[in-house]
């Protein structure tokens, strides 16, 4: 059982891209796979298709650039209903950059989140900029990560 303050999460992957021959080589199979939490929708997985996966589907390096950008969202809209700031609209077009190495492997070299907030007319622009800094601290999946995350917040009023 978990301590106070500790939270456990569990999520099941399950390959369902056998072709017929398993995994005989490289090309034989598809990356097709599910993402089952619980009782929610699945997500639909794949690679990304530079490494033969469906470009229909969701790959794990998206799903790490939506989880970046949702922990920082969540955080931000908690601190301005705080701060008494409200936000009227946020959309974020977060980009990351993956570089492949040598052996084949490969990392996250950097993300930029690019959130564009809409806030009351008579709110405070500056403070609201300032309160994407503080997000950031407080994302949890900003601080289980080993690259830059970056925020190039743009705030507009009315």
């Amino acid at each position: 059982m978990p301590r106070k303050g500790e939270h456990d999460y569990s999520a099941t992957v399950v390959w369902t891209g056998d072709l017929g021959e398993g995994t005989k080589n490289y090309r034989a199979f598809s990356r097709d796979h599910e993402i089952r939490c619980g009782d929610k929708p699945i997500i639909g997985g794949s690679a990304d298709p530079a490494f033969l996966g469906n470009s229909s589907r969701y790959n794990p390096e998206e799903l790490l650039l939506g989880s970046l950008s949702a922990c920082h969202m969540l955080w931000y809209l908690h601190l301005c209903a705080d701060a008494g700031i409200t936000v009227s609209n946020y959309i974020d077009n977060a980009e990351g950059r993956m570089v492949e190495t040598e052996n084949g492997s490969g990392h996250f070299e950097k993300v930029t989140l690019k959130p564009i907030v809409n806030i009351g007319g008579g709110d405070d622009s500056e403070l609201a900029r300032s309160l994407h800094k503080k997000a950031h601290s407080f994302c949890f999946i900003a601080n289980s990560v080993n690259f830059e995350v970056r925020c190039e917040p743009e705030i507009r009023c009315g």
